[in-house]
């Protein structure tokens, strides 16, 4: 009986070892690490210089507070990532985490309004579904009924628009219009909640957990930026999840030539070798908040100098080993194993994603994209399958929360030709299993 809990009962073994992109359990067992845990370790596991830069710092100071010191770390990786952003994103705040990422940039852009004389404005649009953290303001912004629902009484949630679905529709719109028609949600919904109310909208450029890598038509990115600027509202990228390189290109907003006022970092940042992420903003944004008295905001770790040098080392690898340009190539390969298999699998439904950020979608009918039923709970059991065969993926409901089953599959960014063939063929011996099981049809042949 362990005192630890988490989200359930289930129980796992104990974790030996990482070695790339393997874990080891005590029992000697090997896993592909699919899902790089939660999106995280991008550069894989147990990289001997990232391990050997964190000694460094270990041996010279494991933590500095940021209002008695400044540190070497901390300085250097706040240059380094502002010299990846886009233009005029130069100021970087750093935190532990994805939610304190988000918190951090809505609580940014609320104090830049009150500096600016635009009390009136506070409302921050996201979409349905979405998935922004776990804390009670990043939690406002998530679309996702079960982990938001139970907690409404304790926060004020914000106005939702649909999320680009566009795999779901069965219109005669071509993608272009599509993207449109998505985007201009956004413009209905900041004349409805009333222009002067309306602080920011949010967005994950390329979906994460509540929607598993969806991309949105080229269309939708340049228009919602419109629209932004129209109302003069600001608008955040949540890259938690698909910057550092995981969709071939640092941030996702490069795939469209987007900036952003705003941009949420963490997850692969530090890629699972300390708890690290960044909040990035113009420096326009930031001076008038701090001559207004100060951003009133902080975390205990912020600009930690361990997290920092894990973060620095992370980057050098990044850039170093041309792991971006590996996830860009090895995405394309991944990809198109993945659509392969809906020759064999009628009951895959969608492929979908960028570089090494990419999910599969389960139906019952690829016809009318109608979800499996609930009951067989494929979400959950094809991931048990295929960690009971040595690969990890990771699973949510589709649609919201309560129906409909996605799997990411993303690998970390070191990951071979060879290895995806190994990933594959557990995958495919996977998805069999739970066919049988289910008693849904495929194609031995294809």
């Amino acid at each position: 009986m362990s005192n630890l809990f988490y989200q359930s009962r289930q129980s796992r073994p104990f974790l030996d070892r990482g070695e790339g992109i393997y874990l080891y359990d005590v029992s000697g067992k090997r896993y592909i690490d699919g899902s790089s845990g939660a999106m995280v370790s991008n550069i894989g596991h147990s990289n001997p210089r990232v391990l050997a830069a964190m000694k460094a710092q270990m041996d010279k100071a494991t933590f500095g507070y940021r209002l008695h010191f400044r540190t070497e770390p901390s300085e250097q990786l706040a240059a380094r990532t502002a010299a990846l952003m886009p233009d005029g994103l130069d100021r970087v705040f750093f935190v532990s985490g994805g939610s304190e990422a988000v918190e951090s940039a809505i609580k940014l852009a609320r104090q830049y309004a009150v500096a600016t004389g635009q009390e009136s404005r506070w409302k921050v649009i996201s979409r349905f579904p979405s998935y922004h953290g776990c804390s009670l303001g990043a939690l406002a912004l998530t679309g996702y009924d079960p982990l938001v629902k139970p907690f409404e009484p304790m926060m004020r949630s914000m106005p939702k628009i649909v999320a680009p679905v566009c795999y779901l529709d069965r219109d005669n719109l071509d993608d272009n219009e599509r993207g449109l028609k998505y985007a201009d949600l956004l413009h209905e919904e900041i004349k409805s909640q009333g222009p002067e109310t309306v602080l920011a909208f949010i967005m994950e450029p390329i979906g994460g957990a509540s929607t598993g890598a969806l991309v949105a038509p080229d269309s939708y990115y340049g228009r919602i930026r419109e629209i932004c600027d129209e109302f003069g509202i600001l608008l955040i990228y949540d890259e938690v999840m698909s910057g550092a390189g995981r969709t071939g290109k640092f941030l996702a907003a490069e795939h469209w030539g987007i900036t952003p006022d705003i941009i949420a970092l963490s997850k692969g940042f530090a890629a699972g070798y300390a708890p690290l992420g960044a909040m990035v903003a113009s420096n326009g944004i930031v001076e008038k908040i701090l001559d207004a008295g100060g951003f009133q905001h902080g975390f205990t770790y912020a600009g930690n100098p361990l997290a920092c040098s894990a973060g620095l080392a992370v980057l050098n690898e990044i850039e170093g080993q041309g792991l971006i340009g590996n996830s860009a190539q090895m995405g394309d390969v991944l990809k198109g194993r993945l659509q392969g298999l809906m020759q064999r699998f009628p009951f895959i439904g969608d492929v979908r994603g960028k570089g090494l950020m990419l999910a599969f979608e389960l139906v019952s009918d690829r016809n009318t994209m109608t979800p499996l039923q609930r009951g067989l709970n494929a979400f959950d059991r094809l991931v048990e399958i295929a960690y009971e065969r040595g690969l990890i993926i990771y699973s949510r409901r589709t649609r919201g929360g309560i129906e409909g089953d996605h799997f990411l599959v993303c690998p970390p960014m070191i990951i071979t030709p060879d290895q995806i063939n190994e990933l594959m063929d557990i995958l495919i011996a996977a998805i069999d299993q739970f066919a049988a099981e289910a008693g849904l049809e495929r194609d031995h042949a294809a």
